[in-house]
């Protein structure tokens, strides 16, 4: 996340970084009703209901609470609070492909608004869509630090940031992996993804071959080589305009990447969309949203 820097994204179409990519447009994405003057950030779409899953914050960006909204047809409902919400500071909510497993980090273990006390838990789905009881990760993967942003690669390695100790500067990018129930194996991401400043979420692709790094001036992306992964590129400045862009999700397909943007006044913390490989009916639209998406897309096709 900008955590720190105000207190402190199969894939059938790769998302290139800036050298490979042509110049696109991102266009904002403010839904009526989840949109506010507010910091809205981290998007998640449950893949099973389609409802939105983001933070909303101060506009200094504190106070991270994590909220859901559904399509009821007509527009996106008034956002409500998670329902596997807890007292404390909650954020970063992804979701398992299948849907069966949503993944964030929470202070709930301690009740503190202290970016210090965030952990990694989850929360599986029963067979009735009813989230069960959110788990704690165990050590190694959570520490007395900060951790941040988790997300898994479909190789199985969970990737994360934490300013723990072992790392290659101050916030780091870690992986952790589980051998067998409650056992994990922790590693460092590298010097590839990781410097002496801060890195704090990565998001590995649809298709495990790319990684989003969000990072000290913005967004970075590195590709899976033979070797691991590439020297991370800073994407373009269609994307990174102020340094502030944060919380990155792609869209399925791997075609499409959503982030936040600080906008500063009126509109503090708003989403973007950026389509490098051309439109896409994605984000999930709604109401008369969904009907102006579907008219982008057939002129589109008829070009």
């Amino acid at each position: 996340m900008k955590w720190t820097l105000l207190i402190l994204l199969a894939a059938m179409a790769p998302v290139h970084a800036a050298a490979d990519a042509p110049r696109t447009t991102v266009h904002p994405w403010s839904p009526p009703g989840v949109s506010s003057e507010l910091f809205e950030s981290h998007a998640a779409f449950d893949p099973r209901t389609g409802d939105l899953y983001f933070v909303r914050s101060s506009k200094s960006f504190s106070g991270w609470r994590i909220l859901t909204s559904r399509c009821d047809g007509t527009a996106w409902t008034k956002p409500v609070p998670a329902p596997f919400a807890a007292d404390g500071t909650e954020a970063d909510p992804w979701f398992t492909p299948d849907g069966k497993r949503v993944y964030f980090i929470s202070t709930r273990l301690t009740g503190s608004l202290k970016s210090k006390d965030l952990d990694i838990w989850r929360a599986d789905r029963g067979d009735d869509g009813s989230w069960g009881k959110p788990v704690r990760l165990p050590a190694p993967v959570n520490s007395d630090q900060a951790e941040w942003f988790p997300r898994l690669s479909p190789d199985g390695w969970l990737y994360f940031g934490s300013n723990r100790p072992g790392g290659y500067g101050k916030n780091d990018i870690w992986r952790a992996r589980e051998n067998s129930p409650g056992r994990w194996t922790i590693e460092n991401a590298g010097p590839a993804i990781n410097t002496a400043g801060d890195e704090y979420e990565s998001l590995p692709s649809p298709d495990g071959k790319r990684l989003i790094v969000n990072a000290d001036g913005g967004l970075y992306m590195s590709h899976m080589t033979s070797n691991g992964w590439s020297p991370r590129v800073k994407l373009g400045p269609e994307v990174n305009v102020n340094g502030s862009e944060i919380g990155a999700v792609f869209s399925p397909s791997g075609k499409s990447l959503m982030f936040a943007r600080d906008t500063g006044e009126p509109m503090s913390g708003e989403f973007f969309v950026w389509q490098p490989q051309g439109p896409e009916a994605w984000p999930p639209a709604c109401g008369t949203q969904r009907r102006a998406q579907a008219g982008d897309a057939h002129a589109a096709a008829q070009r």
